[in-house]
């Protein structure tokens, strides 16, 4: 079973995190989100308090897959973390999954994640993206090699569903029990 790491610091964007955790679960990738503070209990962007799974630490290196949400004031904190950055390089060189959206695709930037990839983000992205080899800001999200990127709140569900993708997952019946096959969802 494929294992996800999904980072939750405070000012991570809810529904970006919940979604994407709730989808994978759904379909049946073991995911955790890690914390970056003793209180289990991490603040969001809205105010909302969630309960996150574990403490940021090498276990993390144990996932097949790390996932970085956004949230307007949650990149800056990952990006000045050196443990992430070196975590989020380390993934990137064994050729796991490392996938972000929204504010989280500037984390993967700094980190030099994001070299000649293909990838999408938040609008206006593409003068932050500038390591990237295309930025495609007509793609929801996009899969390149070992990179995953999507633009933003409203993209949670096709990120989780490329996500799936890229880990051999077929999606298909997910959309289905969901309604978004039925809703038109791409």
């Amino acid at each position: 079973m494929a294992k996800a790491a999904v980072l939750m610091v405070e000012g991570y964007e809810e529904s970006e995190t919940m979604q994407i955790v709730d989808l994978l679960r759904r379909a049946g990738v073991e995911t955790h989100t890690f914390r970056f503070q003793d209180d289990p209990f991490v603040r969001s962007m809205q105010g909302m308090y969630v309960k996150a799974d574990k403490v940021f630490s090498d276990e993390v290196r144990a996932y097949d897959v790390i996932i970085v949400p956004g949230g307007r004031t949650a990149a800056a904190p990952l990006i000045a973390n050196e443990k992430v950055m070196d975590t989020l390089r380390w993934f990137d060189e064994q050729g796991r999954l490392v996938c972000a959206m929204c504010s989280g695709t500037t984390v993967l930037e700094a980190a030099g994640v994001l070299a000649g990839k293909r990838v999408t983000g938040y609008t206006g992205y593409d003068q932050r993206l500038t390591s990237a080899r295309e930025f495609v800001a007509d793609e929801v999200a996009v899969w390149d090699a070992n990179v995953v990127t999507s633009q933003g709140p409203a993209t949670s569900y096709p990120f989780a569903f490329k996500i799936m993708e890229a880990l051999g997952i077929d999606p298909s019946p997910l959309k289905g029990r969901l309604l978004y096959a039925k809703a038109q969802g791409r």
